[in-house]
């Protein structure tokens, strides 16, 4: 009786300590869509390419777009999927990385991102 005790407090005890980890794989993006590139509004400005990103269980897609970089010298490295994982795209640069804000995707002005001003952001 005692050893029963023993072995179920222990595993009690391990289990609380356990992790659980659920994880929806949804595969890779569809193909890229064709867009014909806009001419640029100006000196200083990047072009980042159109591209599928995932929300929840499907991919949306964020077209292309003009935009200053996050920081002076700072470059855009694309999203990708490698066949299993998806990898979102983020400015990088000497003073780190900065994501995307996705959340700039829902201001309705479409040169938001001609008249911001990133290096205000830090």
């Amino acid at each position: 009786m005692k050893t029963k005790l023993m072995l179920l407090m222990f595993l009690a005890a391990a289990s609380a300590f356990a992790q659980v980890s659920v994880g929806i794989r949804i595969g890779a993006p569809p193909p890229i869509r064709v867009r014909v590139q806009p001419r640029s509004p100006g000196e200083g400005y990047t072009w980042v390419a159109g591209y599928w990103y995932p929300v929840g269980s499907r991919y949306t897609w964020h077209e292309g777009y003009w935009t200053r970089p996050a920081y002076e010298g700072a470059h855009w490295v694309a999203p990708h999927h490698d066949g299993e994982r998806y990898y979102a795209g983020y400015w990088d640069g000497e003073r780190g990385q900065i994501a995307h804000d996705h959340a700039w995707d829902k201001i309705k002005d479409h040169n938001r991102d001609y008249n911001r001003d990133h290096h205000d952001r830090q």
